[in-house]
């Protein structure tokens, strides 16, 4: 249930707040008053469209909060599976809107619009002021009998929807599987070439990843050995080595230590670094005897991993793609070879799926017949408590010859309003009026097939009056009873069965024009219905109108409800 809305900042609206009660909630005003405006900001709460030019010109945001109350165990699961906290079982929506975005929560948990609209589905059932001319369209027709019916229909529906699905799988691969048999062979010749190239090259698991490996360390084998022979050739080459020069410089310094002592130490170290150089020598010399190094080895490698990078730009980013790509293929090559095993395989399978989606078509349509009939003697029931005084009322679900997801079936609803008329389709005859009753019956009907607590009429009593208007406020009455309604009129008799009446006003303040909305205390309501009865001016006799209309309706709903 509904029990509060706050709006900000919203078209005329500077702020204002509603707590609706149970029962039937009436909402009245003078035209353009805004009353679209309540209904409007509801509908943007709940996920709803909206632009920024319902924003007030002096604000930079609008806000719209909603608080329900949530017990719906359905409700509730979703909202575990979001780990959306709930306490005592109150949910409060909100959506901020700014020039560019808008920000929805949940009980200030962050969420999509989308997740908004599907949550709102739970909690309210909004009958807008154009509704109703969705019934002209039969799309429409086929949608509420499934409504309707949905616990017997939805298991079917899920049934029909995979197997038409895998039926036009299958029929997409039969018709491609028909290309001309030029084509066929040129694609056989494409498969063996890619077939055969990639078995001739023999590939390895992980071939690629440990060639790689050895290339670099082959690659940096080679520059070793590069540069150590350039430093060997330096210390011990043939001429002019270091260590020629350094033995040379020995023999020269030896030859004249015997002049003088001094030269001794110089003579020592001088040896010692002959010594040291030709230590470093053989330890090169050992170093690069093993570090074996085969120019063939490494031309192989290099051509290796050239081929199979090839395969890769070709066939996939490494060899166990290449590999898979091979695999599939293969199977390809195969279905061509037998080609017309294959096909006939495949025709026999679309066979079958087509068999199997028509029984589900078949089974679908005999729920929707039984169905169509239970719906139409409700229909008929709720018309005639809705001044239909000889109404006919039928559901004509006929079988076509295309199949679709959601079955064969072409749904219309049939009406005659007149005795002696034969039935017709309801779009060709129903005025605007009968639409919006033929609507109310629906949603009346409906309401006992599911739990959403809430329902909204945005001008049910569009095209309607008189005894028609009395006939439909009790409805609306009695639909309060079990759940709550808010509607917004402009009729007394509806006016006049309010739980609760409010009413939306305009009025121009700090030069600018605002709307707000308020609950009617009782000297009040008589007050408004008189408004509405009387028009410009409201006399003694419009006031008693009103006060014995008020009691007229106290009474039927002690009364008639029961």
């Amino acid at each position: 249930m509904l029990l509060h809305l706050h709006v900000k900042n919203l078209a005329l609206i500077r702020e204002t707040e509603i707590d609706f009660t149970r029962g039937l909630n009436i909402l009245t005003g003078e035209t353009g008053a805004g009353k679209s405006i309540i209904i409007g900001s509801i509908t943007m709460a709940l996920g709803g469209k909206v632009s920024k030019e319902m924003l007030r010109e002096d604000a930079d945001s609008a806000l719209v909060e909603l608080i329900f109350t949530a017990k719906h165990p359905q409700l509730l699961k979703k909202l575990a599976e979001l780990d959306i906290p709930v306490e005592d079982d109150e949910l409060i929506l909100s959506r901020k809107i700014t020039g560019s975005r808008s920000i929805c929560r949940l009980n200030g948990e962050t969420v999509s619009a989308s997740v908004l609209k599907e949550i709102s589905s739970y909690l309210i059932d909004i009958h807008g002021q154009h509704e109703h001319q969705s019934l002209l369209n039969k799309k429409k027709h086929l949608e509420i009998l499934d409504a309707y019916a949905h616990e017997r229909i939805l298991p079917v529906q899920q049934a029909l929807s995979e197997s038409y699905h895998a039926m036009q799988e299958l029929e997409r691969e039969l018709n491609s599987a028909s290309a001309d048999a030029d084509a066929r062979l040129r694609e056989q010749s494409l498969l063996e070439y890619e077939i055969q190239e990639i078995t001739d090259a023999a590939l390895a698991k992980d071939e690629d990843t440990e060639l790689e490996h050895t290339y670099r360390k082959m690659s940096g084998s080679k520059k070793i050995l590069e540069a150590l022979g350039t430093v060997q050739m330096l210390c011990a080459g043939e001429d002019a080595s270091a260590s020629d020069q350094i033995g040379r410089a020995c023999r020269e310094l030896s030859a004249v230590v015997s002049y003088d002592e001094q030269l001794s130490q110089l003579d020592s170290q001088l040896s010692e670094l002959d010594s040291q150089l030709q230590d470093f020598v053989r330890e090169l010399s050992d170093y690069m005897e093993g570090l074996q190094f085969s120019e063939q080895e490494f031309t192989d490698t290099q051509e290796r991993l050239n081929l199979i990078n090839h395969l890769k730009a070709k066939y996939g980013p490494s060899v166990e793609a290449i590999t898979a790509y091979k695999e599939e293929k293969q199977k390809k090559l195969d279905l061509l070879i037998h080609y017309d095993q294959y096909r006939d395989k495949l025709k026999k399978d679309y066979e079958k799926a087509l068999e199997e989606t028509r029984k589900l078509c078949k089974k679908l349509h005999e729920i929707r017949m039984q169905a169509a009939g239970k719906l139409a003697e409700l229909m008929r029931e709720q018309l005639a408590e809705l001044n239909f005084l000889d109404v006919q009322f039928e559901i004509s679900v006929k079988e076509t010859e295309h199949l679709t997801a959601n079955g064969f079936d072409d749904v219309e609803f049939l009406i005659s309003t007149n005795p002696g008329e034969p039935l017709k389709a309801l779009g060709k005859i129903a005025s605007g009026g009968e639409l919006s009753r033929v609507m109310l019956a629906i949603k009346t009907v409906m309401a006992d097939q599911d739990a959403i607590e809430t329902v909204i009429f945005d001008e049910i009593d569009a095209g309607i009056s008189g005894r028609t208007a009395q006939k439909v406020s009790e409805k609306l009455s009695l639909i309060g009873r079990s759940r709550q309604v808010i509607c917004i009129t402009h009729l007394a008799q509806l006016a006049s069965m309010a739980d609760s009446h409010y009413c939306i006003e305009k009025y121009a303040r700090d030069g600018s024009t605002q709307t707000a909305i308020r609950r009617l205390e009782e000297n009040e309501i008589t007050e408004e219905l008189a408004r509405i009865l009387g028009g410009a001016q409201i006399t003694d006799a419009v006031r008693e109108n009103a006060q014995e209309m008020k009691r007229l309706a106290a009474e039927y709903k002690k009364t008639g409800n029961n």
